[in-house]
């Protein structure tokens, strides 16, 4: 009877679970890059009984990180499809664990172990491709060295799972997307790709037909060319030469390669291109009178655009096209050098921020001070404490002195320790803020670096107001791991709601990058006028700013104070100001050695320290100006953050610190005895269209 009992217990477990079909797909087309956010898309088809679940998310490997987790329904007969952030933290493919659960925590299915199956470097090129066919998506040139996760690469995107959040974009450095393929994505997922677009992304279009791009208004809007009537090219040798650094023009740095051979298959068929006008943007390469590649400035990013279709015949079967592609998409030459390049291993940029906002109230016990007391502890329990029990006679009484001594010390060490760290219940918060123009609207990209003390073993609740909003904890320098960050974020939507847990008498830092439309907080004016500049600046941002700098191309300019609701007009000379990567050097000089400092327990506190938050947080925006090239000695990045190439392009930005001001609502729910919230506001702008 129980037997039987058991055997249909398990039947309709069984049943229920044969019933909910449960399919994860990590990754861009399972890959992944090293320091950034990327997807992981469930796919649920429920054709049992109605139930509400949970889905979890988990990292698989050794050791603490943050679990994530989503309610939803599941109604009878229902295809759900839910996407959740992930953040690659190691140089290496991490694994991952997520499981469907019921509203009373069983286990519905689950998907354990999974891999992405290539992960690549923080600094090495990635394309996403929403490309007609499969075989229609790009592919680079291979490296001539043994460093997998250095070589650049392409994922392709069905468009039903393309993401319709910015934030998990921004591991991609270039999407390439056939304007025939376009007119499938869902208006969430164009508003993401524009976003992306404009917040640095490189949209590469290719076209076929005038129509596709007519009958789409926000991809004629974005394009810098307008397509007219299609043209038979008898004569486009100018692709050979221009992936071969012959012809053309394109960004300083890219790669270029002279190896290349004619293919006479190639050359000798005819190809079919779009004739049509140019407009905010530069021909980069023509066959006669019929543009090829066409470049405009859109935001911080820019757009591509190809007057032919890569994914038909001759280019598709072209024996160079890896070539043209490396170049096209902007792969560095360095990477095809063919020497070993060791970048990768350098340190976190988060431990550069938490040495700007983590509390002073915590100190740490100078190196001389901790072998001071080690010695005199050691002084004790041997030498003196045999001296004098010898001397009085009584040897045996060390099975009491030792512990004595032992507990004396215990509290000493909890006495010093207290002095040094313990404190009030603090919580600071740094924003860098990029102002996207959208329209008469800004778009704000904003990066919030926030550094929480607790004086007690205690658990937080932290959240964002944002519609689009992720979380993650410290990202560690070489190990690539989170620090201890144990939590628990429930998402909401595309925001979130993060408890975490800090020990007692130290600060942790986390992360939270987010999306926000608002009203445009700052209005900036920008005009060449030969050697001369002409600057206007108005600030709407509700808070006076105390440091505000103009970047044009390679110089910085101080524009001092400005207040809120006054305006400023400035003239510059092209040759006054500071060199900026003179100014980037200046203001991070101890950056590398202040990264090393902070991961130790002991030592001096000052020189772990940074107390010029303005300068360094501009520095911060234009590191790579100051990086020597060797080895270990760079920062791994998250896209976006580093401004040198847009600078670099001849382009303005305006950088504008407002203390103690805050673009968002504060993330702590909680009330913090301490703190502060300051502000970096990066205001970009286009100055031509050279790109």
């Amino acid at each position: 009877m129980l037997a039987a009992l058991v055997w249909v217990t398990a039947s309709v477990s069984f049943a229920e679970l044969s019933l909910v079909q449960f399919d994860v797909f990590p990754g861009y087309d399972q890959v992944t890059r090293e320091g950034n956010w990327f997807p992981i898309v469930c796919e649920i088809k429920n054709n049992g009984p109605s139930f509400s679940g949970t889905v979890e998310v988990s990292n698989g490997t050794y050791g603490k990180d943050q679990t994530h987790r989503v309610t939803i329904e599941l109604p009878t007969g229902t295809l759900k499809r839910i996407t959740l952030p992930a953040f690659a933290a190691g140089r290496y493919a991490g694994v991952w664990n997520v499981r469907l659960a019921d509203a009373r925590g069983k286990t519905i299915s689950e998907q354990t172990a999974l891999r992405p199956r290539v992960q690549v470097g923080w600094e090495t090129m990635l394309l996403g491709s929403l490309s007609r066919t499969p075989g229609g998506s790009p592919n680079f040139r291979p490296l001539n060295k043994s460093q997998a996760e250095l070589q650049p690469t392409a994922a392709r995107f069905q468009p039903s799972v393309f993401p319709d959040n910015p934030l998990l974009l921004e591991a991609l450095d270039a999407i390439y997307l056939s304007a025939e393929v376009a007119g499938e994505l869902r208006n969430e997922q164009v508003n993401a790709l524009l976003g992306w677009l404009n917040a640095g992304g490189h949209l590469i279009v290719s076209l076929e037909q005038a129509t596709d791009v007519n009958a789409l208004p926000w991809l004629k809007e974005v394009l810098p060319f307008e397509p007219k009537e299609s043209r038979l090219l008898q004569n486009h040798s100018q692709l050979q030469d221009w992936a071969s650094g012959l012809a053309g023009s394109g960004n300083a740095g890219e790669a270029s390669f002279s190896d290349l051979r004619p293919d006479p298959n190639f050359e000798l068929k005819d190809m079919q291109a779009l004739t049509g006008g140019v407009r905010d943007g530069r021909v980069l390469l023509k066959s006669g009178d019929v543009p090829l590649i066409v470049r405009g400035n859109r935001g911080l990013g820019r757009v591509t655009v190809l007057t032919f279709n890569p994914e038909r015949e001759p280019f598709r079967s072209w024996k160079n096209s890896q070539s043209f592609w490396s170049k096209l998409a902007g792969v560095p030459a360095s990477v095809y050098s063919g020497r070993e390049n060791y970048n990768g291993y350098g340190q976190s940029i988060d431990s550069i921020f938490g040495a700007m906002i983590d509390s002073r109230q915590v100190r740490k016990l100078p190196t001389t001070w901790l072998l001071t007391l080690l010695l005199v502890y050691l002084l004790v329990i041997g030498p003196l404490d045999r001296w004098w029990l010898n001397r009085i006679g009584k040897p045996m009484l060390t099975w009491i002195t030792f512990p004595g001594y032992v507990v004396v010390f215990s509290l000493l060490i909890y006495l010093i320790g207290y002095k040094l760290r313990a404190g009030e219940t603090e919580f600071n918060e740094l924003h860098l803020v990029d102002v996207l123009r959208n329209g008469d609207r800004a778009e704000l990209r904003g990066r919030t670096y926030a550094s929480l003390y607790s004086p007690a073993n205690a658990k937080f609740t932290l959240a964002s107001k944002q519609k689009t909003a992720t979380f993650r904890g410290e990202l560690m320098s070489v190990t690539g791991r989170a620090d201890s960050d144990n939590s628990t974020v429930r998402q909401k939507g595309d925001s979130f709601e993060a408890d975490v847990f800090v020990p007692v008498w130290t600060s942790q830092l986390f992360t939270s990058d987010w999306w926000q439309s608002v009203p445009m907080p700052w209005d900036v004016t920008v005009k060449p006028q030969g050697e001369t500049l002409a600057v206007e600046v108005v600030n709407h941002s509700g808070k006076r700013a105390t440091n505000l700098q103009l970047v044009v191309g390679d110089r910085i300019y101080p524009l001092g104070e400005l207040g809120e609701g006054e305006s400023k007009s400035a003239k510059f000379k092209r040759d006054e100001g500071t060199e900026l990567s003179v100014f980037t050097r200046a203001n991070s000089q101890r950056f590398f050695d202040i990264a090393q400092r902070r991961q130790y327990a002991f030592g001096e506190t000052k020189r772990g320290q940074i107390s010029d938050l303005p300068s360094s947080s501009i520095a911060v925006s234009f590191i790579r100006q100051a990086e020597t090239g060797e080895s270990y000695r760079s920062f791994q990045l998250p896209q976006g953050l580093d401004l040198s190439e847009f600078a670099g392009q001849g382009n303005a930005l305006l950088l504008a610190w407002t203390a103690d001001n805050a673009p968002v609502p504060a993330l702590n729910q909680f009330a913090a005895k301490r703190g502060f919230h300051h502000t970096l506001w990066r205001v970009p702008i286009v100055l031509s269209p050279k790109s």
